[in-house]
C-alpha cells in the first residue's frame, strides 16, 4: 500500500510541471506588456524599464520560467503586478473561500443524487424513475451561467429570500446564507451526472446474485439496498466525484463572478483581465494541486469503500 501511494505521488509531478509549464508559456504569448498596463500609458520609458528589471520580465523568457520555479521550491510565489501584494497572501486569502463553495456544492450534489439514484433504480421504468430522469437531463442542459441568474432573479429579487451576493466565512455560521445560492449553481449539473451515475451501478448491483442471496436471508430490503448494493455502487461513483471536483473548481470562476464570491475563480479572472503574471501563474497551480490532492484521496476512498481493492 505504501508503495502504491508514493507512485501515485511521483505521477502528480509531471502533472503539476505541464500545467504550470503550459499555463507559462500561453500567457506569455499573449500580445502586451503588463508592466505597461500596469503604469499606464504616459509612464515614461525609463520608469517602464525600471519596473520591468524589478519584476524579471527584461530577461529571456527561459530564464523567466527557471526563476519562477526557483522562487516556487522557495515557497516565494512573488508580488502582483496589479495589486502590489504578495501573492500568496492573495491566494491565502481567496483559497478558503472557494474551497467552501466547492465543498457546498458537492454536498448539495451528494444530497440530491444518491437518494434520486437508488430510488430510480428501485423503480425502473415506473413514473418516478422516468421524473427523476427527465429532471437530471434538464440538470445536465442548464449551465451555470444560466442556472445562476435564473435562481436569483427568483429566489433574491422576486421572493426576497435570499442575498444577491456576498462570501460566507468559516467561522461565521450566520453569513452561510450567502453561500446556498452558488452552491446550489454549481452543484445541481454535477448532481444531475451523478444522479445517472448511481442509477446505473445500482442497477448492475441489485442484479447480482449476492443481492438475491441476502434477500433469502430474509435481510430487511432497507439493509440489502443500503448497505450491501449502494456501498458497492459508490465505486464508480467515487471516480466521477474525483474527477467533477476539478470540474466545480473551473465551474467557481463562473459562478464566483456572478455571485460575486470573493475567492480564487474571481481573483484569477481579475488577473487574466490585468494581465498579472504571476498571480495567474499560482491561481492555476493552486487548483492544479487541489485537483491532484483531491484525486490522489479518491484512490484511497477506494480502499475504504471495497476492502478487495485494499487486499
Amino acid at each position: 500500500m505504501l508503495r502504491h501511494l508514493l507512485t501515485r505521488v511521483l505521477y502528480t509531478i509531471p502533472v503539476v510541471w505541464l500545467v504550470v509549464s503550459v499555463v507559462f508559456l500561453l500567457i506569455h504569448l499573449v500580445p502586451g506588456d503588463p508592466i505597461q498596463q500596469m503604469l499606464g500609458e504616459g509612464a515614461a520609458g525609463a520608469d517602464i524599464e525600471a519596473a520591468r528589471k524589478a519584476y524579471g520580465l527584461d530577461a529571456p523568457l527561459s530564464r523567466q520560467y527557471v526563476n519562477y520555479w526557483k522562487g516556487v521550491a522557495r515557497g516565494d510565489l512573488g508580488k502582483s503586478l496589479r495589486l502590489q501584494q504578495p501573492v500568496a497572501a492573495l491566494i491565502k486569502d481567496a483559497y478558503p473561500s472557494t474551497l467552501l463553495l466547492t465543498l457546498a456544492a458537492l454536498f448539495v450534489a451528494l444530497m440530491l443524487s444518491i437518494p434520486a439514484g437508488v430510488r430510480s433504480a428501485r423503480r425502473r421504468d415506473r413514473w418516478d424513475d422516468r421524473t427523476i430522469s427527465f429532471v437530471s437531463l434538464l440538470g445536465l442542459s442548464f449551465p451555470n451561467f444560466a442556472l445562476g441568474p435564473i435562481l436569483i432573479l427568483f429566489f433574491a429579487i422576486t421572493l426576497g429570500w435570499l442575498p444577491v451576493s456576498g462570501t460566507a466565512q468559516w467561522t461565521e455560521p450566520s453569513t452561510w446564507v450567502h453561500l446556498i445560492l452558488p452552491a446550489v449553481t454549481m452543484g445541481g449539473a454535477l448532481a444531475a451526472i451523478l444522479t445517472r451515475m448511481v442509477r446505473t451501478a445500482m442497477l448492475e448491483e441489485l442484479s447480482q446474485d449476492y443481492i438475491r442471496t441476502a434477500r433469502a436471508k430474509g435481510l430487511p430490503e432497507r439493509t440489502v439496498v443500503y448497505k450491501h448494493a449502494l456501498r458497492n455502487a459508490l465505486i464508480p461513483v467515487l471516480t466521477v466525484v474525483g474527477l467533477q471536483f476539478g470540474a466545480l473548481l473551473a465551474g467557481a470562476i463562473v459562478t464566483e463572478t456572478i455571485f460575486s464570491w470573493k475567492g480564487i475563480g474571481r481573483l484569477t479572472v481579475s488577473a487574466i483581465s490585468n494581465r498579472d503574471y504571476y498571480l495567474v501563474q499560482d491561481c492555476i497551480l493552486t487548483i492544479g494541486l487541489t485537483y491532484i490532492a483531491v484525486n490522489f484521496l479518491t484512490d484511497l476512498l477506494y480502499t475504504v469503500v471495497n476492502p478487495r481493492i485494499r487486499e
